[in-house]
């Protein structure tokens, strides 16, 4: 099987592998077995781009097994692989394949690198994944404290999505980045704004389909707002609405129900309602139900607003006991904001030892969340500048990469370019020499072609010439003996058989002219010589010339005068052409030609006893070349066969058009 039959069918097989590595009728671990097999036989191949295919199609497999380690590098190889062919989108996959795995894990730094990397890949045909990387980079920053420049990314975002179709995917990425402005601006203590940016998550929640729990969290913010702004009313209002309508999301999120009843019970309580027992049950009932989800992320908010609900009404013990619980679940879920709150708490509840304490962890904590703050500000266009500098490392070294590897190629190419001149030459003397022979020999094959045609054309007009003598000669002198011989038949005497006498010899004149002249013509007939002699002696000379025994078989069915001139030379070079490469190549001792005619096709066969040689790997032979381009000059075909050891034939097969 030759190179290219090989490398064929590897890419068959892998596409094969990676069909079944994508259908449904497998599961995850006959998936990845048949995506690892595709990747294996891709690296034998070693062609990037496969490579690059089978490894985003592997690493898919990796990430939903949660082998999320060879996930992690195959990723990477891949944005070594792309940048080395130039691939940009799939740079800009595996970047953001990389950070989004990252932001998962809550590694905020890798996630913001990668992202930021991805972003300065994807142009403007793919604004969707642009927008939502931005979306990604403005949540990290939320996280680490850095509004400002979540804000500035998270509107970036926002502008590309509303130019984008609505889609659900769109919409539901605007209510998030909507949701997103809103919680930052009440952050940094804009409520106006923050009511603005909540009540456009809402309209937008309205406007999807499936919108209807982005609806009621949007619901809840508003309400948070309000009271935060004061407005106790509508707070309460919308508290109680969402408190009504509970069975429609308690089983899509059965915690947000106790964190709505603790929002509405210390909205009761700010706002100077004095009905304290109905609002502890309400705070109570809360924490019940979201300890008995086991839900610390709800529970920690209704414990922090329990201890302050009592701390007001003086019952110190309940204060401390919730505060307490406050300050171990923050501790365990790293909620520093609220463990500020219930340290501040626990110091006020304490004795003076452990208040102090308390007020040292506290100030400790704060310091530590402000130089935290403080560095986070700077920190994000640090990596980004980092990032760039090392892009334009890497950049610099594939430049110098590619100075070095053109001079070492270039240093190779002469010296190779050296060898081939000097090793050319010789053979092209040889070939120049060759070429000129057969030039010679062709022009002397179309010279004798061109005589043989005089030949014929003379041969034609001698027969119309003796046509004519024995139409206007013999012919009237023939007849006018005749009508002579006629009279006298009625005459006798002396007179007339002396007359008789003269007409016989006349007859006997012509009989002489007619033998003449069919002399003549048969003469002419045998004349001259067939394009088969011509053949038969190209034949016997050169295989005398070159020591071959040799046999020459013929059909006289073919009518050689009919063919062309061009097919006859052509079978003529092809024949010489084919005898002199077994004389060079293949150290045969006879050689056996046969020309026939089968179902109008001129079959001509050259086989020889010698040694032979792989057809596929010689197909660039300059020999094997002129014999193709000449058959497909006569519209004909050629076929090679040969086994080492044992010798060659070549078939030809041509047109015959009488």
């Amino acid at each position: 099987m030759s190179y290219s039959q090989d490398k064929d069918a590897n890419l068959n097989k892998i596409y094969e592998f990676r069909q079944k590595a994508n259908s449904q009728e497998y599961d995850l671990n006959e998936r990845l077995s048949f995506a690892i097999e595709s990747k294996k036989i891709a690296d034998d191949i070693g062609v990037d781009s496969t490579i690059l295919k089978c490894n985003r199609q592997l690493a898919l497999l990796y990430f939903k097994t949660e082998q999320f380690d060879k996930y992690t590098l195959i990723n990477k190889a891949n944005i070594d692989i792309a940048r080395k062919i130039n691939d940009t989108d799939a740079m800009a996959v595996a970047n953001g394949n990389l950070a989004i795995y990252f932001h998962s894990v809550q590694d905020n730094d890798s996630a913001y690198y990668y992202y930021s990397r991805a972003i300065k890949l994807y142009d403007n045909n793919d604004l969707a994944s642009k927008a939502t990387t931005l979306l990604n980079i403005a949540d990290i920053q939320d996280t680490e404290k850095d509004y400002f420049g979540s804000e500035e990314n998270a509107i970036k975002a926002l502008k590309i999505f509303e130019q984008l179709p609505k889609t659900e995917n769109n919409q539901d990425n605007i209510w998030i980045l909507n949701n997103l402005l809103g919680i930052i601006s009440l952050k940094l203590g804009d409520y106006d704004r923050s009511l603005e940016y909540h009540q456009n998550a809402e309209d937008v929640s309205r406007e999807m389909s499936n919108g209807f729990y982005n609806e009621i969290f949007s619901r809840h913010n508003i309400a948070y707002v309000y009271r935060k702004q004061h407005n106790y009313v509508q707070s309460l209002q919308l508290y109680q609405d969402l408190l009504e309508i509970r069975p429609q999301y308690e089983d899509y999120d059965p915690t947000f129900y106790p964190l709505v009843l603790n929002n509405f019970a210390f909205t009761r309580f700010v706002s100077g309602d004095n009905d304290f027992n109905e609002i502890e049950r309400l705070f109570k009932k809360a924490y019940s139900i979201s300890d008995s989800l086991n839900d610390p992320i709800t529970k920690l908010p209704i414990s922090i607003d329990l201890s302050k609900f009592y701390l007001d009404q003086e019952q110190q013990d309940s204060a401390y006991k919730y505060a307490q619980i406050s300050y171990k679940i923050a501790k365990k879920t790293s909620s520093n904001e609220l463990l500020l709150t219930a340290l501040k708490t626990l110091s006020e509840l304490s004795s003076a030892e452990m208040a102090k304490n308390y007020l040292k962890e506290h100030i400790q904590l704060s310091d530590s969340l402000l130089n935290v703050e403080r560095s986070v500000r700077n920190k994000f266009a640090r990596i980004e500048f980092e990032t760039e500098k090392i892009e334009e490392a890497n950049e610099k070294m594939s430049q110098q990469l590619i100075w070095l590897l053109s001079i070492s190629g270039g240093l190779v190419l002469t010296i190779a370019l050296l060898y081939i001149i000097v090793a050319q030459r010789t053979k092209n003397k040889q070939l120049t020499f060759e070429q000129d022979q057969q030039k010679s020999n062709e022009e002397i094959y179309n010279l004798m072609l061109s005589q043989q045609d005089k030949i014929d054309e003379a041969r034609a007009n001698e027969k119309k010439k003796m046509s004519e003598e024995l139409h206007d000669g013999i012919l009237s002198r023939l007849f006018g003996t005749r009508l002579s011989l006629d009279s006298l038949n009625f005459s006798e005497g002396k007179e007339a058989i002396t007359n008789r006498a003269t007409y016989i010899k006349e007859l006997m004149t012509i009989e002489n002219d007619i033998r003449k002249i069919s002399h003549d013509l048969n003469s002419d007939f045998v004349s001259g010589s067939g394009f088969m002699d011509i053949v038969s002696e190209l034949i016997e000379k050169q295989t005398r010339a070159y020591r071959l025994g040799s046999s020459f078989e013929y059909t006289d069915d073919i009518h050689w005068e009919s063919v062309p001139n061009k097919t006859k030379i052509n079978i003529y070079r092809i024949i010489q052409e084919s005898l002199q490469n077994i004389y060079k190549h293949a150290r045969a001792k006879t050689v056996k030609i046969s020309i026939q005619l089968k179902n109008n096709v001129i079959w001509l066969t050259i086989a020889d006893d010698g040694e032979g040689f792989e057809v596929q790997k010689s197909k660039k032979g300059i020999g094997l070349k002129n014999i193709t381009s000449r058959v497909n000059e006569v519209h004909g075909e050629a076929q090679f066969i040969s086994t080492l050891k044992q010798g060659t034939e070549v078939r030809i097969t041509i047109p015959y058009n009488m």
